[in-house]
Parts: structure tokens; sequence; C-alpha cells
């Protein structure tokens, strides 16, 4: 790249840290530090969620989708138009009507309230662990993304991929550590702003006439990844029934829920973060994938769009469509890394957010999470098992027992504890084949997360039938004293 590329990225991550430092001096307890002192306004939180959950899975994923499926690719993101509106309808303001009388901080303070401290601790561990992963796995895009596309050729002052973990990481983290929630939420508004600009405005345009516009994309390829409807059935479903629940378990998400005023502003902005990710990301950026195919048919599916871009731009605007691609990757890697934290420390930990030295901590908590994302992100292999693993592990096993949380109150705390560990767990060891499906059901293709769904269902009805709960649950009567 130019030097004026490196410029504008360099100025990008300096800018970064300085936002960070800003809110730093502005916080005043731990319930300002992860949940923005709850009145940030509906644009920021929606542009943030889109910028959250899309992340790096746009950047590099839905990308090489592109690539290599074409126009259908773009159903990944359907779920998450799917997964956000039905929040905004159904979960948003039951969860809304029970944090104005609790004071909730966490996802597990509705488990905890709903269920008692076994329940919500168990979440809690699994959020945490899940979490972890997943902020080391964003800094390890971020890190393979540079070394490809920043470092010189020839480069060999360190192992370059190990320098990458440490800048990307580093500014990530410390970025985080010091703005908190509200910092997160905002620079994840600007640089969804970057990833707009970059992408769609000037990356697409470029790509899209090199290779001759539709008809050259249509000449090209093949026809079936002119479709919307070349799909199989079964990566429909597993897509479907394993990354909409998440909608309904993420922790990410209830922080920025209890950031949010209000009800009205909370839906508002799970609206809004529909929409964002489709039709507008999700069709643009398998876009992309299908021009790199065409400009760069042997390249690997997932690095062909930043290669492409490396190549394909002119001086100044390579910087800022790298910055964009970064932009993508750090939004989730500091939400992610929010969430294992408030985990940590006001779940697991049990700080109290108003306490005199529960702002100093957490953000020290912070500082060690994300110091031990960096280590779990140099395993890399190992990384990835992991998040593969912490991540059937929360759908599996905790979809249900919040479905029963918020829509079933006559569940007791025994059912959904073992309707959490035996969901999560049947998804382990299906994943790990510790336990393998009959002929029949393993041609069929389905994700183990949702035999772990069907297992923790099954589970949560069996034992509430044998472990009947008390008549008047918790749920039940926070909800008559509420409408009285």
């Amino acid at each position: 790249m130019h030097p004026l590329d490196y410029g504008i990225f360099l100025a990008y991550l300096v800018g970064l840290l300085g936002f960070g430092y800003f809110h730093f001096k502005r916080h005043s307890d731990g319930d300002d530090y992860y949940l923005g002192g709850r009145n940030i306004k509906a644009r920021h939180v929606g542009f943030s969620i889109a910028a959250t959950d899309v992340g790096g899975g746009f950047s590099i994923g839905l990308a090489g989708l592109g690539f290599s499926m074409g126009l259908a690719g773009s159903w990944l993101l359907f779920t998450g138009l799917l997964g956000a509106w039905l929040s905004a309808v159904f979960v948003i303001p039951r969860v809304k009507r029970l944090e104005q009388g609790e004071r909730f901080y966490t996802y597990p303070d509705l488990l905890k309230h709903r269920f008692g401290t076994r329940v919500a601790m168990l979440a809690a561990l699994i959020s945490c662990i899940g979490y972890l992963g997943f902020t080391g796995a964003q800094i390890l895009a971020g890190a393979k993304l540079a070394a490809a596309t920043l470092l010189p050729k020839g480069f060999d002052a360190l192992p370059p991929l190990q320098l990458a973990l440490w800048v990307i990481g580093g500014t990530t983290i410390l970025y985080t550590v010091f703005g908190g929630l509200k910092a997160v939420i905002y620079t994840d508004s600007v640089q969804w702003l970057i990833l707009l600009l970059g992408l769609i405005g000037f990356t697409l345009p470029y790509a899209l006439v090199e290779v001759g516009g539709w008809q050259g994309l249509s000449r090209n390829l093949p026809p079936s990844h002119m479709s919307l409807t070349a799909i199989d059935p079964i990566t429909a479903i597993n897509w479907l029934l394993t990354i909409t629940p998440v909608w309904l378990i993420a922790m990410t998400l209830y922080q920025r829920m209890f950031a949010c005023k209000d009800n009205a502003t909370a839906k508002r902005a799970w609206y809004l973060a529909g929409v964002l990710e489709y039709p507008l990301m999700a069709i643009s950026g398998v876009l992309l994938g299908m021009c790199a195919r065409v400009m760069l048919p042997h390249m690997d599916s997932e690095m062909a769009v930043p290669a492409m871009i490396r190549d394909l731009l002119p001086m100044g605007f390579t910087g800022l469509i790298i910055a964009a691609y970064f932009s993508a990757i750090m939004s989730t890697a500091d939400s992610c890394l929010m969430a294992a934290s408030g985990n940590l420390t006001q779940d697991l930990l049990g700080l109290d957010p108003r306490g005199n030295n529960t702002l100093r901590l957490s953000m020290i908590a912070t500082l060690l999470l994300g110091l031990a994302a960096i280590y779990l992100a140099s395993q890399a292999r190992q990384v990835l098992d992991a998040i593969l693993y912490a991540y059937a592990f929360m759908v599996s096993g905790l979809f249900v027992p919040t479905l029963a949380a918020l829509f079933w109150p006559r569940v007791s705390s025994t059912a959904a504890l073992c309707a959490m560990l035996g969901g999560g767990l049947t998804a382990l060891a299906l994943l790990t084949e510790l336990l393998k499906l009959p002929d029949g059901l393993a041609k069929l293709g389905l994700d183990p997360s949702i035999y772990g769904i069907l297992v923790s269902a099954g589970l949560l009805l069996l034992v509430n039938i044998i472990h009947q709960p008390d008549p008047k649950s918790r749920l039940t009567s926070h909800q008559d004293s509420s409408h009285s």
C-alpha cells in the first residue's frame, strides 16, 4: 500500500484510542461503564447492534458466501432481520417492563429473577466463556486481515501474525477498557458508517465496473450464483434455527436493551438494526464476493475480497476501505469483550455496579479478559474449536430456558437447570463425536445445536411435570404487582 493509505489507517486507530479516553474521563460508576447511563439514543444502539452482529462475519464470512454461493448466501443475514424484529415485538416489551422494577444489568439477571441463583450463575459462566472466545476469534480475524493487507511483502522483523495480533488486539482492548459501553456503541456507529461508505459507496461500484456490471457477473459466474433461491433447504434450516435464537440469549443485546431509556427507544433500535442487516448489508456483501470470484477465481473464498480491495482501489481509498474492514471486526470484538467483562464482574463476582471501586475493578477485569482473548487468538485452531463449542452450548442450553423465563410462568428452576445442562451437553457431545446420531438422522445434515434445542425442550417439559413449581412464580408475582 501507499504511505498515504498507512497514514489513513494509523489515524483511524489513534482516533479510536482518543475516543475511548474521552469517555473514560466521564464515567461515574459501573452502571455508566456497562450500560452507558441507560440513556443512549435508538439510532446509535441500532447501528451498534448491526455492527456487532455482522462484524467480522460480514467482512470475512459473508463475502466468502458470495464467492462460493452467490446471491443465495445473503439469506444468512435474513436471520438478523427476523431475530431483530421478533425481539422487538415479543421480547423487548416484557424485558423492559421487568427491568423497570428490578434494575437489571446483565442477561443472567433476567434468569436469576425468574429461576434463582443456580441457573443464573451457570448461564453467566457459559456466556462469559463464549464471549471471551468470540473476542479472540475477532482479534484473530483482524490480525489475519492485517497480515495479508497491511504488512509489506518480505516483512520479517517479527512473525507477521503475532505482530498484527498485538496491534489490532491491543487497540481494541485499550479503547474498550477506557471507554466502556458508551464508547463501544458510539464507535460502532461511526465504524458502521465507515463500512457503509467504504464498501457500498466506493468498493462495490469500483468492483462492478471492473467486472462489467451485472452482465459481466452473469457471463462469468455459474447460473446458480445469480439466484436467491439456489440454497439447500437444510442449510437454510440450520441458519434459521441456530442463528435466530441468539437474539434471545446474547449478552451484547441485553446490555444494549438496558442502555435504552425505555421500551419505545429499544424497539426503534431493533427495527433499525434488522433493516441494516437485511437487505442492505446482506446483498452488498455477497455482491462483493461475487465480483471477487470473477476477478480472483483461484483465491481463497474468504480472503478474495480483501485482496481485491488491495489491488483494485486507487491510492488513499485503499486505506479507507481497509479501515472499514477493521471497523467491522473491532465492532464485534469490543462488544463481546464488554459482555464477558459484565458477566465476570457482575454475575460471577457479584460486584455492586454502584460501588466505590466497581469502575476501577471493571476496567481491570476488561483488560485482563482482553489479554486472555489475545492469547486465545494466538492458539488459532484451538480457538475456533472452542468458539464452536461455546456457541453450540449457548444456543442449545440457554434458548429454551430463556423462552420459559419470558413466556411460561409455571416452570421450576430445576426444570430450567436440567434443560440448560441437557441441551448444551447434547450439542457438545455431538460436536465432539462422543455421541453419534443414528444413520437416518445423521443423513439429514442438521446442525448439532438443533438436536440440543430439542433435548432441552424435552427435558424442560419432563422435569417440570415431575418437579412442579410453586403456584405463584416470581415472574407472575412481579407482573401482577406491576399491573396493580
